[in-house]
């Protein structure tokens, strides 16, 4: 679901960035409202979760893949702002370090999976649970199947963003400039993957780190604020799994690079991918030279969490420095 650069044309991309800035504008508000300071620290460990969901690769009959985002878990154990800025911060280091996700469609892939998925997830499960905290196993229930709504909204969301590029962005020939694939292709085969594995990988990642925060990791719900070790050691065992996406094989739905793209049936390579946005990440795919690929994948996990937990702690430094400040203030 991660759009790369020149899928979708540069106003399309301005359109869907202008569309999400409001959502990390109210985020971040919200936030500093309602998330006590001491618990921003904790938006990285939810944002490394994330991160390293998306590692997790699944393959699907035919040489696509998919992944967990991992949205839903973050605004049903923080809220739905804190995971908008926590997949969005995620989605930024995917795409800025490792090249996962485009620099000029990041409002589009933030618009997908940090807004629409989690705030269609969270607003469901609620639904389904409305008197959350009283019956757990309900909670649970209904975090799945918010879960898998969530993902698939957000994959929905990005089927009609390629879809469109086609009707609206074509050269003097009539060829399309970007995507090529109009609505009749996009959908189905966006939602074809979610709605069966994909969906289905997003509902076991949500549920299964959901109950185990319930039972083992009180700094997300209780008072305690420091990483406990149960926590430490969840993250240890997803970094060291990681490599086990490395055995989903082909490139997911509208993934593929240029050279890639007139064999998935589409005949030419557009002219806006071939002369659009070139962005040279620092750890491409996530593998490094001279390294085996299954361990540059545990070398990337890693430096992404630590990264994302250093990046929140720093933040939530300064927001409780602040608080203090105004606090003095008043």
């Amino acid at each position: 679901m991660h759009i790369p650069d020149n899928y979708l044309s540069p106003q399309t991309c301005a359109v869907m960035t202008a569309a999400v800035v409001p959502a990390w504008t109210i985020s971040i508000k919200k936030i500093k409202q309602s998330l006590p300071p001491e618990k921003v620290a904790m938006m990285g460990v939810a944002a490394a979760f994330s991160f390293l969901g998306m590692m997790f690769n699944v393959p699907l009959p035919g040489g696509t893949t998919g992944h967990a985002v991992g949205g839903t878990l973050i605004a049903l154990l923080l809220g739905p702002y804190a995971s908008c800025i926590s997949v969005s911060i995620a989605l930024l280091l995917q795409a800025l370090l490792f090249g996962d996700g485009g620099i000029i469609s990041f409002g589009a892939n933030s618009f997908n999976m940090a807004f629409v998925l989690p705030f269609v997830g969270y607003a469901i499960a609620h639904a389904i649970s409305p008197d959350w905290g009283k019956n757990k196993n309900r909670d649970l229930v209904a975090a799945g199947i918010g879960s898998y709504a969530g993902i698939n909204a957000a994959a929905l969301s990005a089927a009609i963003e390629f879809g469109i590029q086609p009707m609206l962005f074509k050269d003097s020939a009539g060829n399309a400039l970007y995507c090529p694939y109009g609505l009749n292709v996009s959908i189905p085969a966006m939602m074809a993957g979610h709605l069966t594995l994909f969906g289905l990988a997003e509902v076991i990642f949500t549920v299964a780190i959901l109950a185990f925060v319930w039972k083992a990791a009180p700094e997300f719900t209780g008072e305690k604020t420091k990483t406990g070790l149960p926590l430490k050691i969840l993250l240890a065992v997803l970094i060291c799994a990681v490599p086990v996406g490395l055995l989903a094989e082909g490139t997911a739905w509208g993934e593929w690079e240029t050279d890639e793209i007139a064999a998935t049936g589409a005949g030419f390579t557009p002219k806006g991918m071939l002369h659009g946005f070139d962005f040279s990440s620092m750890i491409p795919d996530y593998s490094l030279k001279g390294l085996p690929d299954w361990f540059g994948y545990i070398l990337s996990a890693a430096i992404g969490a630590a990264i994302l937990i250093i990046v929140f702690r720093i933040a939530g430094s300064i927001v409780s420095k602040g608080s203090r400040h105004d606090r003095a203030a008043a």
